[in-house]
């Protein structure tokens, strides 16, 4: 029988991995599919992190009772982990997600045993937000809202977490952190961290385009658009708009780059290299989300900008795996045999 026990502490302490990109700096990454990693059901992604402190945040608070239903808005990562975490500890969970998320985004979340409420994608994902509302407002004491958009866990998980990592895994010779904002919380948490450790330039990106597909982010740079308040600018030393071709380029030339061989691991983590070498593929491809491509570009972008040294070192996150967008049209040929894209 398949152990579908989840094991938190396979949360944090991912492997650091160096990255050819066309810069003259040292460019790494961490890759965040190692989160709860298991042998029989791989891994899931950088939103383990803030499930995990948010909800033992709440437990601890005594926000979160056992009686309560977990609910959560959500593009697909931190649903699909707010859902494994708080279904293995006993929760009944619903999870609130736009109808056009990604279908390995969907099974997730379905396969944790959560109950889903999708919204028209074409009202934008505001309305997503605000149909979660509705449903905390007709049980206000049935339900709890981690609220990945304000709960302060979510920074501080990174905080916590990412950054002291990040640091002792480059040991301190990071220069340069780049992280996108979605809910803001892995460039302000980790951001503030290395702040607090060293020099190192904070940087942030965000979709260049209102209507864009770069998953798990948002389009803040102008009109009402909803401003998440674990986003803090203020941490940011620069900030770089990336769009979403150049994500999805970017992706896929990571794939084409590493047909044939892995990155450079610089730090396997928690983990031995035999595991870290079989896992950074899937299908014998290594494949990265589209918010891991947009990091790659805003690497790029941040030195036609203001420049880099050859001696300089600049992490950025690789949040997920690709294979979970498969079915997106823009995806189209990105898993296929030949590299051709």
């Amino acid at each position: 029988m398949t152990d579908t026990t989840i094991d938190e502490s396979r949360i944090g302490r991912t492997p650091l991995v160096e990255l050819d990109v066309e810069v003259p700096a040292t460019v790494c990454a961490k890759v965040e599919w190692f989160n709860l990693y298991t042998a029989d059901h791989g891994g899931g992604s950088i939103k383990s992190r803030i499930a995990r402190e948010m909800l033992d945040g709440a437990e601890e608070s005594g926000e979160l009772t056992p009686d309560r239903t977990v609910i959560e808005p959500t593009s697909g990562n931190t649903g699909s982990e707010i859902a494994r975490l708080a279904t293995e500890r006993g929760y009944d969970v619903e999870i609130v997600m736009p109808d056009n998320a990604s279908g390995g985004k969907i099974e997730a979340v379905r396969d944790a045993g959560a109950e889903i409420h999708f919204v028209d994608a074409d009202k934008g994902y505001d309305a997503v937000i605000e149909r979660c509302e509705e449903l905390v407002a007709s049980d206000p004491e049935g339900y709890y809202r981690p609220n990945q958009y304000e709960n302060p866990d979510n920074p501080g998980a990174h905080e916590r977490t990412t950054a002291p990592e990040i640091w002792e895994q480059t040991d301190g010779d990071v220069t340069h952190f780049i992280a996108g904002a979605g809910t803001g919380g892995t460039v302000t948490g980790t951001g503030r961290g290395l702040h607090d450790r060293g020099d190192v330039t904070v940087v942030g990106f965000e979709p260049a385009n209102p209507l864009h597909a770069i998953d798990g982010l948002k389009y803040l740079r102008t009109g009402e658009h909803y401003h998440p308040k674990t986003y803090d600018e203020s941490v940011l030393d620069e900030k770089l708009y990336v769009d979403t071709g150049d994500a999805y380029d970017r992706a896929r030339a990571l794939r084409e780059r590493y047909l044939d061989e892995n990155p450079e691991v610089v730090d396997t983590g928690q983990y031995d290299h035999e595991t870290v070498a079989e896992h950074l593929r899937i299908e014998d491809q290594f494949v990265v989300g589209t918010s891991s491509g947009a990091g790659v570009r805003a690497a790029e972008r941040l030195h036609e900008t203001v420049g880099l040294a050859a001696d300089d070192v600049v992490v950025i996150m690789l949040c997920d795996r690709g294979d979970k967008y498969a079915d997106i049209p823009l995806w189209e040929g990105y898993l296929g045999d030949d590299g051709e894209t």
